[in-house]
């Protein structure tokens, strides 16, 4: 069960935007990246998970948790890791992450392929 502190922390984090879905209006809970959230002797301490070791953000992404949790912590001190034993997966997307990120509907959803793919002008290539 997590903390009044530690869910303050994770609201807080819903207004961090992950960079490459900001415009999506996706957080970085709501992507998965938050791995955990614990608060011990009145310090924050957050573990994250990068889309990818390659990720061109993270150091903003880092700062800006850092800067956002800040407030929370009495002492000033706010730690923020990035964890590389765990790899990132579509399964850490929330429900409405994963909503706005879907590009075409599920399969079962489409009983004529050809004719969708038609009227939203494409080819079809079999």
């Amino acid at each position: 069960m997590a903390s009044e502190r530690e869910a303050a922390i994770e609201n807080v984090l819903r207004g961090v935007y992950d960079p490459c879905c900001r415009e999506r209006g996706i957080s970085i809970v709501d992507m998965g990246l938050v791995r955990s959230i614990e608060v011990a002797d009145g310090r924050p301490r957050i573990e994250l998970i990068l889309t990818s070791g390659w990720c061109p953000f993270a150091a903003r992404v880092l700062n800006e948790v850092r800067e956002k949790v800040r407030p929370l912590s009495p002492t000033d001190e706010v730690a923020v890791e990035v964890v590389w034993d765990e790899p990132w997966t579509m399964e850490r997307l929330s429900d409405e992450a994963r909503a706005k990120l879907r590009f075409l509907p599920e399969p079962s959803e489409v009983p004529d392929r050809r004719r969708y793919i038609q009227e939203r002008g494409g080819k079809d290539q079999r």
